[in-house]
């Protein structure tokens, strides 16, 4: 077999024995976790890498916050109580939720989302815009470094265990960087 075919196979061996650690600990997590409050996420619902918790975005945060908004990083670094921007927050999620799952091929336009949901908390909450937005890019980027540095985590394990070598590692995170394999900007 080429060395070619090798590193091909055991980048694809990784992506799946990483892929299915995610989709393991995100089960795991969700198990956990308390009632979904209300969210925002760029995953599924309008905030991009926003979590309830630690180095986890979209779909299933810890902490509570299902589709990902941190509510309590949110409310602290906007100045104001949880219970009133969780009421804000699903107000939003009720006025957006989707008639229809979107259509085959199709994908959700994040960043509109995001923008609709900063002005509805600005709106509903009594700041400005700008503010909220800031917020939300601040904890999305928090979040993206929590998920770089568990993946870099797991990967040096692998590499240590001998499940990778270095240059499988590499080409798995340098995949997920670029958006090839999940994990990257959501």
């Amino acid at each position: 077999m080429s060395s070619t075919k090798r590193i091909a196979l055991g980048v694809s061996a990784a992506a799946l024995a990483l892929g299915a650690g995610f989709g393991i600990a995100g089960m795991a997590s969700a198990a956990t976790t308390p009632a979904p409050a209300p969210s925002t996420s760029a995953t599924t619902d309008a905030t991009p890498g926003t979590t309830d918790g630690p180095g986890r975005h979209g779909g299933h945060g810890r902490g509570g916050d299902r589709a990902g908004v941190q509510v309590s990083g949110l409310a602290a670094k906007l100045g104001v109580d949880e219970a009133k921007l969780r009421e804000a927050l699903k107000a939003f999620r009720d006025a957006n939720k989707p008639a229809a799952p979107p259509a085959e091929g199709t994908k959700p336009d994040h960043a509109a989302r995001e923008a609709a949901l900063a002005k509805s908390l600005a709106s509903s909450l009594g700041i400005e815009e700008s503010k909220v937005t800031a917020a939300l890019e601040e904890l999305r980027t928090a979040a993206q470094a929590d998920r770089a540095a568990t993946l870099k985590t797991r990967l040096d394990k692998a590499v240590t265990d001998g499940t990778l070598n270095q240059a499988e590692a590499d080409a798995v995170a340098k995949a997920v960087e670029k958006g090839v394999l999940g994990g990257g900007r959501h």
